[in-house]
């Protein structure tokens, strides 16, 4: 999953996005509103965390902006002004979920991977499938027979998204989109590696080719 975090508190900003990274995110930081509203615009974001105190164009405009372009990605404010009145607004111009600082992660983390599921049509706690789950905090499957299989950073990354999307073509630049971030060095080519050491781990049967389009996840018959 691909998150932006739009925050000007730089230590804060790279603390979540070391904690975000370790939790299987690519995380892109913006520390002001333009750069926000920009990013926001012209990258693929799975979901944004957005401050509303930023130094030049505030968060609520930016959300606006957003909105007005017809952005439905799932934004999550992450503010200190706490007033009623400004959560309202908040959710008026367009936000999906509100939380004060100071706050735990577990918590933020907890709200954006409800925040994702929701947005994929995704009513249940966990990534499953009828033979496995995806244990999010341990990036490990879990089968139904008792057997674990851990993954690595990356294929844990391809794996959720894999979930998140079943039975629809997912094209390899768009699981790139998703997978890395902003300053990442791409090749979309990587992917197919990275396929190919998942069907090794969970079957083959899960993940289907389809030439010259993409992958696509199914239950196997």
């Amino acid at each position: 999953m691909r998150l932006l975090l739009v925050e000007d508190d730089l230590t804060l900003a790279r603390e979540l996005q070391k904690q975000f990274k370790r939790d299987g995110f690519a995380a892109d930081l913006a520390a002001c509103g333009e750069e926000a509203r920009h990013l926001g615009s012209e990258e693929a974001y799975d979901i944004v965390i957005l401050d509303l105190g930023l130094p030049d164009v505030s968060g609520l405009s930016v959300l606006q902006s957003w909105r007005n372009q017809g952005q439905t990605v799932p934004v999550l404010i992450l503010t200190a002004r706490d007033a009623w009145e400004e959560k309202v607004d908040g959710l008026k111009a367009g936000a999906d979920d509100y939380l004060t600082k100071p706050f735990h992660y577990e918590e933020l983390l907890a709200r954006v991977q409800a925040l994702i599921r929701r947005s994929k049509g995704q009513a249940k706690p966990l990534l499953e499938s009828r033979h496995f789950y995806l244990d999010e905090d341990t990036h490990t499957v879990m089968f139904s027979d008792g057997q674990q299989e851990p993954l690595t950073g990356t294929e844990f990354k391809l794996l959720r998204y894999l979930l998140l999307h079943p039975g629809k073509i997912l094209s390899k630049s768009e699981l790139t989109e998703h997978v890395y971030a902003y300053d990442a060095d791409k090749d979309s080519n990587v992917i197919e590696v990275y396929i190919r050491r998942l069907r090794d781990k969970i079957g083959k049967a899960y993940i289907v080719t389809k030439r010259g389009q993409g992958y696509v996840f199914t239950e196997p018959q």
